[in-house]
C-alpha cells in the first residue's frame, strides 16, 4: 500500500473518518489529564515559584506553532510537485490552528516573562522570530481567501510557506543562534543540565501528547470540511453550466 493512495479524497474521507473519533477522546484525555497534573500536582519551582505551571501550555503551544508550519511546508511542497489537492487543503485547514497555537504561546509568554523578565514583551531573538511567523500565519489565511482560484491560491500559499519557514526554524533556534537573548534554552533537551526537572518533565509530556493529537483531530476535521467544500462548490458550478 502507497502513502499516495491518501491523497485521493475519497480514501482520505474514509480513513479520517475512522480515526477521528479515537483521537480526539485520546486529545481530550491526554491534555486535560496533563494539564490538570501540572497545574494542580506539581509543587512550585524554587526560583519561579508557581509562574513555572505556565510552561504547560506555552511549551507544548510554541512547539505545534512551528511544527505546524513544518507541516504545512512539506505538505505545500507536496502540492507543487505532485499537484494533490488533499495536501493543499491540509495545509490550508492546518494554519488556523497554527495561528491559535502561536497567539497562545506568545500570551502565555508575555504572563511567564513578565515576573522574570520585569516586561511583558522584550525584542528578544526568539520571540522576535515568533511574532513574524505570526505574522505570516495571518498573511497565509489571508491569502487563501484573496485568491478566487483554488489552484492559484494553493500555489501562491505554498510560495509563502517556503519563505516563511526560515522564521519557523529561527523560532526554534534563535537561543542557540544568539546566546545573549532573554529567553531560556529548550525545556526538553538530551542535555540533562538544560532538561526540566522530572517532576514537570512527566506532565509536561503528557500535554504535549494531547496537544498534538489535538491538532491532528482538528487538522483532520478541518481537512474533511474543506474537501466538502470544494465538492460543493463544483456541485454548484455544474447546476449553473447545465
Amino acid at each position: 500500500m502507497s502513502i499516495w493512495e491518501y491523497a485521493n479524497p475519497k480514501r482520505f474521507m474514509q480513513t479520517s473518518g475512522a480515526l477521528l473519533p479515537w483521537v480526539s477522546i485520546a486529545a481530550v484525555i491526554l491534555t486535560v489529564a496533563g494539564l490538570v497534573w501540572g497545574f494542580f500536582f506539581t509543587p512550585d519551582d524554587y526560583r519561579q515559584g508557581s509562574t513555572v505551571k505556565i510552561i504547560y501550555l506555552h511549551v507544548p503551544s510554541a512547539m505545534m506553532a512551528i511544527n505546524i508550519w513544518i507541516m504545512m511546508l512539506v505538505t505545500s511542497i507536496i502540492w507543487l510537485v505532485r499537484r494533490h489537492h488533499v495536501s493543499a487543503l491540509a495545509a490550508k485547514a492546518a494554519a488556523p490552528i497554527g495561528l491559535t497555537m502561536t497567539l497562545i504561546a506568545l500570551v502565555t509568554g508575555a504572563f511567564w516573562g513578565q515576573p522574570m523578565w520585569g516586561t511583558w514583551w522584550a525584542w528578544d531573538p526568539r520571540l522576535t522570530a515568533f511574532l513574524i511567523l505570526f505574522l505570516f500565519y495571518l498573511g497565509y489565511i489571508a491569502l487563501w481567501e484573496a485568491i478566487e482560484s483554488p489552484d492559484g491560491a494553493a500555489d501562491l500559499t505554498s510560495i509563502l510557506c517556503i519563505v516563511g519557514s526560515v522564521f519557523a526554524l529561527l523560532s526554534r533556534y534563535a537561543v542557540l543562534f544568539w546566546n545573549q537573548g532573554l529567553h531560556q534554552g529548550a525545556s526538553l533537551s538530551m542535555d540533562k543540565r538544560e532538561h526540566v526537572a522530572d517532576v514537570f518533565w512527566l506532565p509536561l509530556l503528557v500535554s504535549i501528547a494531547g496537544f498534538v493529537l489535538g491538532f491532528v483531530a482538528l487538522m483532520l476535521l478541518r481537512t474533511r470540511t474543506e474537501i466538502r467544500s470544494r465538492r460543493l462548490r463544483a456541485l454548484e458550478a455544474r447546476e449553473r453550466m447545465s
